[in-house]
């Protein structure tokens, strides 16, 4: 378990943006053998192989073939994004004798700890090479550029009781001093890219600190991007051991609503189940299990009234199931019943999750996903402290159950 989570820190650090998640995807699979697809091109699927397709390097959808004839593919789902710091298309600003650059909160990001953290930058650029042909190419600073720092306390005295963000003019981060500066010509260097036009960019700030195994007795796991490439990992790790037909599918957007060409609102993995099944769609969404696999609250030790005591999920106790009456999750007590006994026969402990009746649930690509394509579905993840932090905690050894139990699920 403690390799399992060990690596797991390493492909979070790696996984600076949606894109880099992907990459990182792919050596994987590409060393287990698994083969690219390509949606505009004809597909001659081989039986006991295994394939991946992505689209826009952001989402990927991964898949053993064929599906079983009896009960069709598990369906793991999750999400490569997560609250950032995305930088406006013209970011640069200048005050008080610094350099900054405008950003735009990506999701809802919990803006408080982005605060005195050092920080780097990492996406995508579009340019044209010195051949003026148009060109795609991931960058990751990998080291500190930037820095939102706090207003003193001497100047805000009451900072620690009714303090306020304003989201437009409070968190700039600054990267220089100086006057002089060229945006374009810094990202294209910092590329690699000699005589090229930057055209268009997806960037987004990150914290530079890695993640790490805590506590006296290293029980826990802080991370930036737990929510939601803690899912994607075991998804992945699950994917390339399990023996029986699944399917992993990772969506961008998440975050912000579904609603795109890659997100769980579109077709991406609907196409792909189209031609995977041809005429025998309809029957294998009937066969199948979809499990979305999205972080849970755990109970905050500081703050216990936030969660309805028979229904809060502790750290390190266990997967924890999410249910909600008005279908935010989309878990029935089929879908439920046969995850526990999952769990049961293979000695994995799982709890449940209720959000408080006078507090408002969030959603996951879970209803989205069972709404388009008529799948059976449950909402499961694992138990999350500071969600959407920009450092989030998780039990060492909730992950590790929650990969046993989908590695086994299809065989119930």
């Amino acid at each position: 378990m403690r390799t399992f989570n060990e690596e797991l820190i390493q492909f979070i650090d790696a996984s600076t943006t949606p894109f880099h998640a992907v990459a990182q995807m792919l050596k994987v699979l590409d060393v287990k053998g698994f083969k690219k697809l390509d949606e505009c091109e004809h597909w001659n699927l081989e039986e006991e192989k295994g394939y991946y397709v992505t689209r826009n390097d952001s989402s990927i959808i991964a898949f053993t073939y064929p599906p079983s004839a009896e009960k069709g593919y598990t369906i793991v789902g999750a999400h490569t994004d997560s609250p950032n710091l995305r930088l406006k298309p013209n970011p640069v600003t200048k005050s008080a004798g610094t350099v900054r650059l405008g950003v735009e909160p990506y999701g809802g990001v919990l803006l408080n700890p982005w605060f005195d953290r050092d920080l780097s930058l990492a996406g995508r650029i579009v340019y044209l090479d010195e051949t003026k042909k148009r060109c795609e190419k991931l960058i990751d600073f990998k080291r500190p550029i930037g820095i939102i720092s706090s207003l003193a306390i001497h100047l805000d005295r009451d900072a620690n009781s009714s303090h306020s963000i304003n989201a437009q003019t409070d968190i700039v981060p600054m990267i220089s001093c100086g006057e002089d500066f060229d945006f374009s010509s810094w990202i294209m260097e910092e590329a690699g890219v000699s005589d090229g036009k930057l055209l268009a960019h997806e960037l987004s700030f990150y914290d530079i600190q890695k993640g790490s195994l805590i506590g006296i007795k290293e029980e826990f796991i802080s991370s930036a991007r737990l929510d939601n490439l803690l899912s994607c990992y075991v998804g992945l790790s699950a994917l390339v051991e399990c023996k029986n037909p699944m399917i992993l599918a990772c969506m961008d957007h998440e975050e912000v609503g579904s609603d795109s060409h890659v997100g769980a609102g579109g077709t991406f993995l609907e196409e792909v189940l189209r031609r995977i099944a041809g005429e025998n769609f309809s029957v294998l969404m009937r066969q199948s299990l979809m499990v979305s696999c999205d972080n849970a609250h755990a109970q905050h030790p500081n703050f216990p009234s936030k969660h309805e005591s028979e229904h809060a999920p502790l750290l390190n106790r266990g997967v924890a199931i999410k249910i909600n009456s008005n279908q935010r999750y989309a878990t029935s007590s089929r879908t439920q019943g046969r995850f526990v006994q999952c769990a049961q026969a293979i000695g994995v402990t799982t709890q449940t999750f209720v959000t408080r009746s006078d507090m408002g649930c969030g959603s996951t690509i879970g209803p989205i996903t069972a709404t388009r394509l008529g799948v059976e579905t449950i909402d499961v993840g694992v138990p999350t402290l500071a969600m959407h932090s920009i450092r989030e905690l998780a039990g060492v050894s909730d992950a590790y159950g929650l990969k046993q139990i989908l590695l086994s699920i299809g065989e119930y």
